[in-house]
Formats: C-alpha cells, sequence, structure tokens
C-alpha cells in the first residue's frame, strides 16, 4: 500500500520528477529552499497511511531540469509559474478530488499563491512559515538582508551567501536559524549532496523573489477557510520566519497554527510534525 512510486511530468519550460506513496486523498507537499522531494522523506510513512502522499522536485532543482542547455543564462523563477507547475501535478494526480496541501518555507509561498489562483483544486492548504515579508509592518530591513545574500553569493560563493543569511536569520538568542539546506537530520542526510548542488538556484533566482511576492488578498479571503498559516513553536523570535504566517492569519481571520521544532520542523521532528498535519487536516474547514 505504501509502495514508492516515481513519475516524470513535462510542463512548459522544464520536466519535474515526483514522487507518491500510499493511498487515499492526494497530499501535496511542496519543498522549500534548496530541498527537494526529499525534504520529506521522514513524514512521508505516517502520512501515506491515510493519503497518496505526493511530492516533487521544483523546476530547475535536482531532478528537474529545466528545457535548454544546463548552462544557459536563467531569469529570476516566479512563484506563479511554480504554482501553475503544482497545479499541472494536481491535475495528474487527483483530477477529480480536491486534494490537501502542505508548503514549507518558499515552497509555502507556492502554496498561498496556489490557493489564490487554483482553489477549486483545494481542499486545505497548510503554509508553514511562508518568508511573505511585504507582509510584515517593516519588511524593509529584511528585505535588505535577502538582497543582500543574493550579492554576497554573486560576490563570494554560496558558503559566504549562507553564512550571512544563518547569521541574518539569528533570534534574539543569538542562537542562528536552522537555514543551512546541508544540516539535515539522519534520514534524509544521503540526499544531502543534491540540495547542495541546489543552493546557488535558491539564493541566486528563488530567495529574494520569493520573499518579495505579495499575496492575493482579495483572492484568498473568499477562501480564506481553506488555509492554515502556520509556524513553528521554536520560530517565535525570528520575525521574517514567524511573523509573515501570523500576520497572515490576522488579515485573513483564520488563526495560526504552531508546529513542533522551527523552520525546518519536518526534517527535525518528522514524526511530531506528520502527528500535527494530520491532526490539522482532520478538523473540517472554516
Amino acid at each position: 500500500m505504501n509502495a514508492h512510486r516515481t513519475g516524470t511530468l513535462a510542463v512548459p519550460g522544464a520536466t519535474l520528477h515526483y514522487e507518491t506513496r500510499g493511498s487515499g486523498p492526494v497530499l501535496l507537499l511542496i519543498p522549500g529552499g534548496a530541498a527537494d522531494a526529499g525534504l520529506y522523506a521522514g513524514m512521508a510513512p505516517k502520512l501515506a497511511t491515510r493519503y497518496t502522499v505526493a511530492s516533487y522536485d521544483p523546476r530547475g532543482l535536482s531532478r528537474s531540469p529545466l528545457d535548454g542547455p544546463a548552462d544557459a543564462p536563467r531569469a529570476d523563477e516566479e512563484v506563479s509559474v511554480w504554482s501553475d507547475d503544482a497545479d499541472r501535478l494536481l491535475e495528474l494526480l487527483s483530477p477529480d478530488e480536491e486534494a490537501v496541501v502542505l508548503g514549507c518555507s518558499s515552497g509555502a509561498v507556492v502554496a498561498v499563491d496556489l490557493l489564490a489562483r487554483h482553489p477549486e483544486r483545494l481542499r486545505r492548504v497548510v503554509a508553514h512559515e511562508p518568508p511573505l515579508l511585504e507582509l510584515l509592518e517593516d519588511p524593509a530591513p529584511h528585505r535588505a538582508l535577502f538582497a543582500g545574500v543574493r550579492e554576497t553569493f554573486h560576490a563570494e560563493g554560496a558558503d559566504a551567501a549562507m553564512k550571512r543569511l544563518g547569521e541574518g536569520l539569528a533570534d534574539g538568542a543569538g542562537r542562528p536559524a536552522p537555514a543551512q539546506p546541508t544540516e539535515l537530520p539522519p534520514e534524509i542526510r544521503e540526499m544531502a549532496v543534491r540540495m547542495h548542488a541546489n543552493v546557488p538556484v535558491f539564493l541566486g533566482r528563488v530567495l529574494a523573489p520569493f520573499s518579495s511576492a505579495v499575496p492575493d488578498l482579495a483572492a484568498l479571503r473568499p477562501v480564506a477557510h481553506k488555509l492554515v498559516p502556520a509556524a513553528g513553536r521554536d520560530s517565535r523570535r525570528q520575525l521574517p520566519l514567524y511573523g509573515p504566517a501570523a500576520r497572515l492569519a490576522e488579515l485573513l481571520g483564520t488563526g495560526l497554527e504552531e508546529f513542533p521544532g522551527g523552520h525546518l520542523g519536518a526534517v527535525e521532528s518528522p514524526e511530531e510534525f506528520a502527528d500535527r498535519l494530520l491532526t490539522v487536516l482532520d478538523r473540517p474547514a472554516g
């Protein structure tokens, strides 16, 4: 019943690698940062007892190559294009039934846009710490941080940029946020090399444009009962991570759900995170 299956889906400009396991309604897990479908390896077995669990490598990452030469110049990635990719994947995997979605970090930005633009396909969307900086009362310093990280990447390389990002996201106690995609728990450590290779795409073409995206609140308000803004308990003092989810909940009149762990709770505490997700998804919408 929980057999691991893989496939590919051609989308405009790319070919997506996706993975499924389990049976039942589709639960699409959208990875964030430099991660790919392997981000959710620790959660998937438990979730697959209730759902057909699907995840994928976003375009340009890992096993989802962009069309054209690998060394061709690339523009910034676009949230709407990535949410269209998710919509096409749901059309393939759940054409006749509403699906549920979890997105984490930049994947949560995609999930929020997916709900705004394709609500008919979705029963529930859990958006865990989308870095939607423009929702904050004063986004300027955080916007400057992420822009500076990209500048550091181009000038000094990925290691220096990730160091600057970690320092910039340090919480009030001076503890760096667990932002480095290479610092993974044992159950998915074998995928670290693949994710490490994605860091240049994340730093150069995803971090700044995705964190500066402005969600369509007018489109979200009529379907706000389907959206669950979420954040990690350990992220409370990290404004650019916790703050946008809290503000989104406030603006849409929904509750903010806290999950175990911090920004990488899905991989730091996969069993507890999966239990919390199932509890949230079992609740009636509204």
